[in-house]
């Protein structure tokens, strides 16, 4: 889990940190709302992402001015790898309860914000880990 999500997005990120830090851009990495909330059986994922936040704000101060680094921490969304929990009526109900908006999220969810963060228009957002939760982490 570490070495997929920490050492990959490392590995990936320094294979295009010269061409970034010469022409700029942004880039977005991916979170969870369960580094901030403390979830049973999220030990291993907790910590991982946790280290990918760590790695966001690091990186925003290493890379500026000419790149900016955010990352997104969603919580439990439709997809592929949820589809055995929400498949279940009762657990997809349970869930969305435990969201202050009432329901799980979709990828456009993260999508939008994705999209928003790698646009000209979040020119001044950087080093940031933003909740795409229906208010989970803030809010319940």
């Amino acid at each position: 889990c570490f070495e997929l999500h920490v050492v990959g997005a490392a590995a990936a990120l320094r294979s295009v940190e010269a061409p970034l830090k010469k022409n700029g851009g942004s880039v977005v990495l991916f979170s969870s709302v369960a580094v901030q909330q403390g979830f049973t059986n999220h030990a291993i994922i907790s910590s991982a992402k946790g280290a990918i936040e760590g790695m966001t704000r690091a990186l925003a101060a290493e890379f500026a001015p000419s790149v900016r680094v955010n990352a997104i921490a969603p919580s439990i969304s439709h997809s592929a790898m949820a589809a055995p929990m929400l498949g279940k009526e009762s657990m997809r109900n349970t869930l969305a309860k435990s969201h202050p908006l009432g329901r799980v999220g979709e990828a456009d969810d993260s999508a939008a914000l994705a999209s928003f963060l790698l646009s000209d228009e979040a020119g001044w957002v950087t080093g940031q880990v933003i909740g795409v939760d229906g208010g989970r982490a803030a809010v319940a």
